[in-house]
């Protein structure tokens, strides 16, 4: 058994070597940007730190924000002792963050002692435009994987991490993955049925979606338009959101949903937020979309992300009397 342990210790070695070779974690700086893998790393924490509570959601907010639920942004010495970065080292990523616009400092309201970091807006499109390089380069890293091998790295990918604790790998957990052949019908068939069952629309609203499935794909323009499913535990599909193109500089969010067995954890919010992202990251300069005042939660989600509503009409259709709403939101 030792011997066993000790040629996984070397194992694991030589796959770290490899790994941060392949993915250039030991360049000057990360992804050809103007950040080292240290600062980026506490770029993303600071920007993730306000998504959703749950820390069942995976890679929805930072290691911090699950550790310590900081719902009001983390304090410098939380960053310093969870990435274990030193003090002094930090400060100066900070100041340098802070002396070039990216973050902001207040006062916690829940604790006027304690000083909470945030990004500002200009660092929150720094980290738009990190995270969309690092997706780009992972993206290639993958490029020579056959489509019916992708399972068998995303699983061994998440039996690794559950193995050797993390927790973002336990069932239960929540992760976000591009669309694939029969997911745009799902989310018709899945849509269609939660509707009727929740608020009584007729089989005209499933004529709608299809109508939207069907245009996404037939004009599907790779790198503009994207579709997001949301997986817990080990693949089982729970929610959707789309970003489509309109034109160079406006793009739509459609067919949010999450299903009623997985909602409270976030997942709606965490859909919202990348789709925000991803379109800032694209460079589209407005965001709009069109829901009902009925539905409620939606709404908000919309309103807490930074839209705003710029019209209502009432109209009849999927069988009920209902108000249209279109909301904006200028990137």
């Amino acid at each position: 058994m030792l011997d066993e342990r000790n040629a996984l210790v070397a194992q694991i070695r030589h796959f770290n070597r490899f790994y941060t070779r392949t993915v250039g974690l030991l360049d000057e700086t990360l992804t050809q940007s103007a950040f080292t893998l240290t600062e980026a790393r506490v770029l993303f924490e600071l920007g993730h730190h306000s998504r959703p509570a749950s820390a069942e959601i995976a890679g929805e907010r930072g290691f911090l924000a699950g550790a310590f639920r900081l719902e009001n942004g983390p304090a410098a010495s939380e960053i310093a002792s969870q990435l274990r970065v030193d003090a002094a080292y930090l400060t100066r990523i900070l100041r340098k963050f802070a002396g070039e616009g990216l973050t902001e400092a207040r006062t916690d309201p829940a604790d006027r002692r304690r000083r909470v970091l945030s990004l500002t807006s200009r660092g929150e499109a720094a980290l738009a435009r990190l995270q969309a390089a690092a997706d780009r380069d992972t993206a290639r890293l993958i490029e020579s994987i056959p489509d019916d091998r992708l399972h068998e790295l995303g699983g061994a990918l998440r039996k690794a991490g559950e193995l050797l604790g993390d927790p973002a790998s336990e069932n239960g957990a929540v992760t976000l993955r591009p669309h694939r052949v029969g997911d745009v019908g799902w989310v018709v068939q899945r849509q269609a049925q939660l509707y009727a069952d929740e608020y009584g629309w007729s089989i005209e609203f499933e004529a709608m979606l299809a109508e939207i499935g069907a245009d996404f794909i037939r004009n599907f323009v790779p790198g503009r338009d994207f579709c997001w499913i949301a997986e817990r535990g080990s693949g089982e599909p729970v929610g959707a959101v789309f970003l489509v193109h309109l034109d160079d500089e406006v793009a739509k969010l459609r067919m949010l949903h999450v299903e009623a067995a997985a909602r409270g954890l976030g997942i709606g919010k965490r859909l919202v937020a990348d789709c925000v992202s991803q379109a800032r990251a694209c460079g589209y300069k407005r965001l709009v979309l069109w829901t009902n005042d009925i539905l409620v939660a939606a709404r908000a989600i919309y309103e807490r992300a930074g839209f705003r509503l710029v019209s209502e009409e009432r109209h009849h259709s999927f069988g009920k009397d209902l108000t249209g709403q279109t909301w904006e939101l200028d990137l």
